[in-house]
């Protein structure tokens, strides 16, 4: 028994040493054909395209500043994508292809990118709505996106005219509001021109971009700054405000709170008193027949200045 079971090893031995493997490559190669003979859809991934909603979808921009929709598509494969117009169902673009004449519209897209962005060049509010990214899967599938186009415009504080008596300081307050984001810059203007600094002393501007503020401040007014004083940031319209400078003996003209409304009724009637010397003489020197035709202007002015001269005795 011994014998038998000797040559059976023995046997057993010189079949291993031919086969030129031990138990240990054994247990390799099944570990090896376990994970090489695993289906290969299991590493590959075959499944349908969809959204990433992690990316923004209610746009916000500004009338002149580029407006980009991002869509980003996982799994496109071989599919397209395209961007369409709710209001109409106009395609704007396939792939990379404009499809309007529009030429605003472009799509933008990286190799290897997942994302597709619709940009719009120089947007107007006429574009603000709904826009939808689509892939070309069946049925197709898409995502939304609401893109809204302000003006933004700038506003400086007060009233549209300001009255600074001689020798007090000019303080103006330019907000932006409804920009997109804080200004590159905010300049000021008197007239067509840019505020010079160094032409005229005692004048500074503190400008915050992150409230879209900026304040400016002329010291020690003089009648040279009267003018038109703009205010215009980097991304908003401008705006703009009559500054007078005016003399001492002028109290009643100064705008403190509310007063400028009284000062601006002062200025209008005594305007009207003006007009009323102006056509009376000119009424008084013509001839009949122009004297009868000058009547309806002559009875205008006169009730105007009337009713001037009421309000102001109240």
């Amino acid at each position: 028994m011994r014998i038998i079971w000797g040559f059976i090893k023995l046997y057993l031995y010189n079949l291993f040493l031919f086969m030129n493997i031990n138990a240990n490559d054994i247990i390799n190669i099944n570990s090896e054909t376990s994970e090489t003979t695993q289906p290969t859809w299991q590493n590959t991934n075959y499944g349908l395209p969809y959204f990433d909603n992690m990316t923004k979808r209610d746009i916000t921009a500004t009338v002149g500043q580029s407006a980009k929709l991002h869509c980003v598509v996982r799994n496109l494969g071989d599919r397209a994508v395209s961007w369409i117009r709710k209001r109409d169902l106009h395609i704007l673009t396939v792939g990379i292809l404009t499809y309007t004449n529009d030429q605003r519209y472009q799509s933008l897209h990286a190799d290897s990118s997942d994302e597709w962005t619709l940009r719009i060049t120089s947007p107007q509010p006429r574009d603000s709505g709904i826009y939808e990214c689509q892939v070309s899967t069946e049925p197709k599938i898409s995502l939304a996106f609401r893109l809204t186009v302000i003006v933004s415009r700038a506003e400086i504080l007060g009233n549209s005219e300001v009255f600074i008596k001689s020798g007090n300081d000019i303080n103006l307050t330019c907000v932006a509001y409804d920009a997109p984001g804080p200004p590159s810059f905010i300049y000021w203007y008197k007239g067509p021109s840019v505020i010079n600094y160094s032409q005229r002393g005692g004048i500074s501007v503190l400008t915050e971009r992150q409230t879209k503020t900026s304040k400016l401040v002329i010291s020690r007014a003089m009648s040279s700054d009267s003018g038109n004083y703009t205010c215009l940031p980097s991304n908003s319209d401008p705006a703009s405000v009559m500054v007078h400078v005016i003399n001492g003996e002028h109290p009643a003209a100064m705008q403190h709170g509310n007063s400028s409304s009284n000062s601006i009724h002062s200025l209008y009637c005594n305007r009207n008193s003006n007009f009323l010397t102006f056509h009376l003489s000119k009424w008084l020197l013509s001839s009949p027949t122009k004297m009868f035709s000058s009547i309806p202007t002559l009875l205008l002015v006169t009730v105007s200045t009337v009713m001037c001269i009421n309000f102001s005795m109240r």
